[in-house]
């Protein structure tokens, strides 16, 4: 059975379970804004202990989480650039992007985003008890550090969407606090990001030594076939029949539904289907073609794990076994089928269109360097090598993996979101605190505050509009 079920009865059973907890214990819920609070004393005195234990040693934290929380904000503020730099100059990417760019992340999110691991309902529990607790936490430890008092400790959810969307809270006497210096109150406000910053460098190392232990390369994996881009004057015949004076609107009109379409140009052959013709209407005069290539031909799998039994590790180990047939030689391919299962599979080898003595099969690899910030992160996170298929050494491998490639790309985020100085996050008054700092004028301070606040808004708006522009119309 697949997990998803479990998965789902996990999701009624916990919100069940959370709905008879929060009734019996209503006398300890608030609600405050959209939120509904459920307070209670956990973990105070522990809060407490370890905040006046180590003085020293906080004292040294305090600087180095403060200026991790400019570098966030900063950070913050380049991606807001990229962002929208993409947003409004590359509408050819925004077409493809069918999410919105501001959405919640949710339980199963990974069926509206391709490319996305699987993140199940479980995964979502698990992520919000491992960053929302040391975060708040974070918070209480340095106010304890800083001798202002812990109120209370507990959760809050959002009662319009089911009484699961949690999240943890610590709240502080803000009296105290107001009277304390700028810099111990700059230093509460990024306590929290400066522990989901530590919550990610601990799960990013407990990913990488997992992968090592429990994943092994077990084939190659390809992206595309070889393709060309060629002028339609060009075009000589397609499906048997000779074309003279070749438009785009002959090619369309003379090619089929059901299979591929065979072109020739200059004694070259390729092959294209209809539906791919058709996207390209605002290129007539200029098409891309697929090589006439025996992959494309017998629609081959896209992982290769062995040829006529030989492993196969990476590209090379692919090019060398290949090198060692010639043009018309029959192989057998082991490939991972749709179903997960290998099995085996021969193709006839055809002649490399750039020199006709050596064998190709026809397949492509693209480049997958970033030159995008948000690239190279996704690629920090990803041990794997290009192109190459890790199998898992035991059942649950990739169940694990995936949980916590999650733990540490969510941490990482919310560290970031959490420092944008708007006034629902933290980076708000942190801005804010830093603003007086400078100026010395409290006024001039909550003018900037407010006009950062409302000047983020603003850019989210644009976000949105652009993506609905450049989607719907």
């Amino acid at each position: 059975m697949s997990f998803l079920i479990y998965d789902i009865v996990f999701l009624v059973l916990f919100a069940t379970f959370l709905f008879v907890f929060l009734h019996s214990g209503k006398k300890n819920l608030k609600r405050e804004g959209l939120l509904i609070l459920y307070k209670s004393a956990w973990g105070i005195k522990l809060i407490n202990n370890v905040g006046k234990k180590f003085p020293k040693t906080f004292k040294i934290l305090s600087y180095i989480s403060v200026s991790t929380g400019y570098i966030l904000m900063a950070v913050m503020f380049y991606f807001l650039y990229a962002i929208m730099k993409v947003y409004i100059f590359r509408p050819d990417i925004v077409a493809k992007i069918k999410i919105p760019p501001i959405m919640p992340l949710i339980p199963y999110i990974d069926k509206l985003v391709p490319g996305l691991p699987s993140f199940y309902f479980t995964y979502w529990i698990i992520i919000i008890a491992i960053i929302a607790i040391p975060h708040e936490f974070a918070h209480g430890i340095f106010a304890a550090y800083n001798k202002i008092k812990i109120k209370t400790t507990g959760f809050g959810f959002f009662p319009y969407f089911l009484p699961i969307f949690l999240a943890a809270f610590v709240e502080l006497d803000e009296r105290k606090m107001e009277k304390k210096n700028k810099f111990p109150q700059l230093t509460i406000l990024s306590a929290g990001t400066f522990a989901n910053v530590l919550t990610a460098i601990f799960f990013f190392g407990i990913l990488w030594i997992f992968f090592l232990f429990a994943f092994t390369p077990s084939g190659i994996t390809f992206d595309s076939y070889p393709y060309s881009l060629v002028e339609v004057s060009g075009i000589s015949m397609i499906n048997g029949i000779s074309l003279e004076n070749p438009t785009y609107e002959k090619i369309l009109n003379l090619s089929n539904n059901k299979d591929f379409n065979k072109i020739k140009i200059n004694g070259q052959d390729y092959v294209t289907t209809k539906d791919f013709l058709e996207q390209q209407k605002n290129n007539s005069e200029k098409i891309i073609l697929y090589y006439d290539a025996p992959a494309i031909n017998i629609k081959l799998e896209k992982v290769i794990s062995k040829i006529n039994g030989k492993k196969i590790r990476s590209i090379d180990d692919l090019s060398n076994e290949i090198l060692k047939y010639s043009p018309g030689e029959k192989i057998t391919l082991n490939v991972l089928g749709n179903d997960g299962i290998n099995y085996n599979k021969d193709i006839i080898l055809g002649e490399n269109p750039e020199n006709k003595s050596l064998p190709w099969i026809g397949i492509a690899f693209s480049e997958q360097k970033s030159k995008r910030m948000i690239g190279k992160i996704y690629s920090i996170l990803n041990f794997k090598n290009p192109h190459v298929y890790y199998k898992s050494n035991f059942e649950a491998g990739k169940f694990i993996y995936d949980l916590l490639w999650w733990i540490v790309l969510i941490s990482i985020s919310v560290a970031l979101i959490n420092m944008l100085p708007m006034g629902i996050f933290d980076g708000g008054r942190f801005f804010y605190l830093t603003i007086w700092g400078i100026t010395k004028s409290k006024k001039t301070a909550k003018n900037l505050f407010a006009f950062s606040t409302y000047f983020i808004l603003f850019l989210l708006f644009l976000l949105m509009f652009f993506w609905a522009k450049n989607l719907f119309f």
